[in-house]
């Protein structure tokens, strides 16, 4: 690996949480209150932001995640992916959870708990939305708060960023017949000139942009680099919950009406969580790797890079849709919910280092 490359794994795993990050359930919970409130009381103001589109693309949502989206690819190292060759095992859990268990078992969940046990208590024309949103949840791994869960359980920062590194370019071009196979599957219809646009948009065009964005500043220097990053952290939370204002100004009168509706959207997506953290886990101990392997591994296969989901989810489906306050709910249990696998991979590690081959 490169000198710059491990210098930034390195940095990454010395830097301490944010109060935004370890506090973000708190901004989310006000952001929940502000919007509802808001949309309550500005009504017509909001439904002129919602008539502001082009090719059914939001232009102030589209400018937030790209504000929220790009701070966080510019920390991802496209380099490290030589990196892939040294932690196989590991990294091959990782793939097997992300790609080919997670967006699963969520379509599974999504049916089972929104389309069959809590369907009488749910709106019936929100359905297919719900579910929607939940797997378009589970189709994006998450890019940059694994950086965050992987410094807390002591977790390998150059596998940490390889595997983010090749998450991200797997993401490029399977994001979107993942999402149609699955939403196909689930009989939900969505159009896919839709779908490749909101690919295009919120990664193509994001990872383009951060990647020539982190080039001219490390030509700076580390130092540069460092500072811009210090800088332009907090524009990606800033613009996260001012997009879930206007999301939750959206869905204030559906909040309002049946408020339920946060909680059993959560039920799937905490047993999604725990179940697929779990399964890494342990499928790293039966293969022989590390702990600090393991861990990481463990957290990108039960996070979710919900940025992209909440983009994806407005322009499928919009604003008022149930698949944005799916999407919603995901980033609202994010972080207690990681806390706690967190602590979990921590308490574990005399049992895990027993057991590994």
């Amino acid at each position: 690996m490169s000198v710059q490359c491990e210098t930034i794994a390195r940095h990454e795993a010395g830097t301490p949480m944010s109060v935004f990050e370890r506090y973000l359930t708190l901004w989310v919970g006000l952001c929940i209150v502000a919007g509802v409130a808001v949309g309550q009381w500005l009504p017509d103001v909001f439904q002129a932001i919602g008539r502001m589109e082009v090719a059914r693309v939001n232009l102030p949502v589209g400018l937030l995640i790209w504000v929220m989206i790009i701070p966080m690819l510019v920390k991802v190292d496209f380099s490290a992916l030589h990196e892939v060759r040294q932690h196989v095992r590991g990294i091959g859990v990782t793939l097997f959870v992300n790609w080919l268990v997670k967006p699963f078992t969520m379509a599974f969940l999504g049916w089972l708990f929104i389309r069959q046990l809590f369907a009488p208590m749910l709106p019936a024309d929100q359905i297919d939305s719900y579910v929607a949103g939940l797997i378009l949840l589970a189709a994006a791994p998450c890019t940059a708060m694994v950086f965050v869960w992987s410094r807390l359980t002591g977790g390998d920062p150059l596998f940490t960023l390889s595997q983010v590194a090749l998450n991200d370019g797997i993401m490029i071009v399977a994001f979107a017949p993942l999402v149609a196979f699955l939403l196909g599957i689930s009989a939900i219809t969505v159009p896919w000139a839709t779908l490749l646009t909101s690919v295009v948009l919120y990664i193509v065009v994001p990872v383009i942009l951060a990647q020539l964005w982190r080039r001219s500043l490390l030509a700076r220097g580390q130092a540069a680099f460092d500072r811009a990053m210090a800088m332009i952290g907090p524009w990606s939370m800033a613009a996260l919950l001012l997009t879930l204002v206007l999301l939750f100004a959206f869905q204030g009168e559906a909040i309002l009406r049946q408020p339920l509706v946060i909680a059993l959207l959560a039920v799937p997506i905490l047993i999604q969580v725990f179940f697929n953290s779990a399964l890494a886990y342990w499928l790293n101990r039966m293969v022989g790797e590390r702990h600090t392997i393991a861990c990481p591994s463990a957290l990108i296969g039960a996070s979710n890079f919900f940025e992209l989901a909440v983009a994806a989810a407005i322009s499928l489906f919009g604003f008022h849709s149930g698949a944005a306050l799916a999407t919603v709910v995901g980033v609202l249990i994010e972080v207690p919910v990681m806390l706690v696998v967190v602590r979990i991979v921590n308490a574990s590690r005399p049992w895990y280092e027993r057991g590994r081959r």
